[in-house]
């Protein structure tokens, strides 16, 4: 059993409550123990960092120092289910740990609270932990409910795949090809489509509504082209773009798109014999009526009896 010190993020346990749930449901069947850190706050979504950097770091260095309570006291890393903090904590840990004096001086904030952040924590998110802690080859061995036929259109989000110097994309670790080998693993069909590795829109969704529903809806209707069934992501503000604001974003781009958007944790949970009620597809606002239609087909899969909403 392995042990993470977790960080759900914010928006997991507001608008996507089944990210966080389908989650807790998956972990033990990938044998790891979630150590939740609950008193952790939101990373600020790089948006924090833009007006106030050192607030914004020393949030997450507290965050980092929370993690690292929990290494010490037997977690193996710390893991998160949001590329979006991925990316927002990757941030903050280079400028952290490039300045011993910044440090120290955030350090000092964190004192009063017994917390004290040091350089170089491990920080995964699930789709790395897949790959890199736990491997393909033993995902592949607790498949219960193979996913065959499923053809399954990857989208990264923005912040799990660039820069790749922070993010420490490299030929040792090409993080940012992962969805794809999960999607095999698990026996998906994966679907190549021009959008996977763009931007869903969701950073200017308040500044210019119509550009972020119009390239959100430009990535749905490129996959559905491609005739994927659905799209998985690691992101749950991606999630929110291209599956809450998906009625708004058909008639932007004038067609209807019907493309049910999954999280991560839900496909994987799928393929280890979970339901999509146990998962909480009936959260979606595009209901995944594909995919459902999909498990209820799979001959002898695991729950396939009970699969309903």
């Amino acid at each position: 059993m392995k042990k993470v010190a977790y960080w759900p993020g914010c928006v997991s346990r507001g608008f996507t409550p089944e990210l966080h749930g389908s989650m807790a449901k998956v972990a033990p069947l990938l044998d790891l123990e979630l150590i939740t850190l609950d008193r952790a706050c939101c990373s600020g979504a790089g948006v924090m960092a833009e007006h106030n950097q050192e607030l914004a770091d020393t949030l997450n260095a507290r965050t980092f120092a929370m993690a690292q309570q929990e290494i010490r006291n037997g977690a193996d890393l710390m893991m998160n289910i949001c590329s979006t903090c991925q990316g927002a904590h990757s941030e903050s840990q280079e400028r952290l740990d490039a300045s011993e004096i910044y440090r120290a001086q955030v350090n000092e904030t964190l004192k009063p609270d017994g917390l004290e952040y040091t350089a170089g924590i491990s920080n995964k998110n699930f789709l790395w932990l897949l790959v890199e802690e736990i491997g393909l080859d033993v995902l592949k061995s607790k498949v219960k409910r193979p996913l065959t036929d499923l053809k399954v259109g990857p989208f990264y989000g923005c912040y799990i795949v660039r820069p790749t110097s922070r993010l420490d994309i490299d030929d040792e670790h090409p993080r940012d090809t992962y969805l794809p080998l999960v999607i095999e693993a698990l026996g998906g069909t994966v679907i190549d489509y021009a959008g996977s590795h763009k931007c869903c829109g969701f950073p200017i969704i308040t500044m210019n509504t119509e550009a972020s529903l119009k390239q959100a809806g430009m990535h749905l209707g490129d996959a559905k082209d491609a005739d994927a069934d659905c799209l998985v992501t690691p992101c749950p503000l991606c999630h929110l773009n291209l599956d809450m604001q998906q009625p708004l974003a058909n008639k932007v781009v004038g067609r209807k798109l019907d493309m049910p958007v999954l999280h991560l944790p839900q496909l994987v949970g799928l393929a280890l014999g979970l339901t999509p009620k146990e998962l909480g597809l009936s959260l979606h606002v595009v209901k995944p009526t594909s995919v459902v239609d999909w498990t209820t087909s799979v001959v002898g899969s695991v729950g396939a009896g009970s699969s309903g909403w």
